[in-house]
């Protein structure tokens, strides 16, 4: 190896890594917390059941905004202008590919998977098992500078979420209803604390004091940023147990709580 730690003018040690704590901790929990997000969405998206709360007016958002015929009624809350879908394709596809591709392109997420998954690398001072990088100027990587058009689409979505959580509270007051308002406020957190949007908010502006509104904004949205990371774990999180509630409720498994 001509390149990277085995390059002629690195340190030739034949040892992966000299460290002795437990640097392979956090890569191992977050893959384990990837994968186990990524293996529920994926199976209740494809569910295609037990998605809506007709009494309550509860739809998780893996399925919102449900546009096609084959929804339950009453779960299309604007309206139904896509006909019957086959069993394979998730009731949700409208906005499904869109969040993948915010979250996958997330700085944050980068950071995270780059060194997880990737390894690349796992720790600092850890040599990562790559012979070459080539960052993000190629396929499929150079895909990651889409993240801010998929910004847009999270902020829509977000409206949507919010739309959906309001519907809802027209039923009355449940825990329901406070879960689902917990998850938007979360995820308008994390949307908003994207480093995409500080950068829209105040970015290549050469004198702050001539643009206060902007200024602003980008300080309210760099407040957030601190917390970007957080923010990106806890909405994974929000996620499952809306639709987790959302679902044993709407089965029958459990009754909602309703305050009034």
């Amino acid at each position: 190896m001509t390149s990277g730690v085995g390059a002629p003018t690195r340190a030739s040690i034949s040892a992966r890594t000299l460290r002795t704590d437990r640097w392979w901790l956090p890569p191992l929990l977050t893959n384990l917390g990837l994968f186990a997000f990524v293996a529920y969405a994926t199976v209740r998206s494809f569910m295609g059941k037990w998605y809506w709360v007709e009494d309550y007016g509860y739809l998780t958002p893996f399925y919102s905004p449900c546009l096609s015929e084959s929804c339950l009624p009453g779960s299309s809350h604007f309206g139904t202008p896509l006909p019957e879908l086959p069993g394979w394709i998730p009731l949700g596809f409208v906005a499904l590919p869109f969040l993948l591709g915010f979250r996958l392109t997330c700085y944050y997420y980068r950071k995270a998977y780059y060194r997880s998954v990737w390894q690349s690398p796992p720790a600092c001072a850890v040599a990562e098992p790559h012979a070459s990088y080539s960052g993000e100027t190629r396929l499929p990587l150079i895909v990651q500078n889409a993240h801010r058009y998929f910004f847009y689409v999270a902020l829509l979505v977000s409206v949507v979420n919010t739309y959906d959580a309001v519907v809802a509270l027209t039923h009355g007051l449940g825990v329901g209803n406070l879960i689902l308002l917990t998850n938007v406020v979360l995820l308008w957190a994390y949307t908003l604390s994207c480093h995409s949007c500080r950068h829209i908010a105040g970015g290549r502006l050469k004198h702050f004091s001539k643009h206060p509104v902007r200024y602003r904004a980008w300080t309210l949205v760099s407040k957030l940023n601190v917390h970007h990371m957080r923010l990106a774990w806890t909405t994974l999180g929000t996620l499952v147990l809306t639709d987790l509630y959302v679902m044993l409720v709407a089965s029958g498994a459990i009754s909602d709580l309703r305050i009034f």
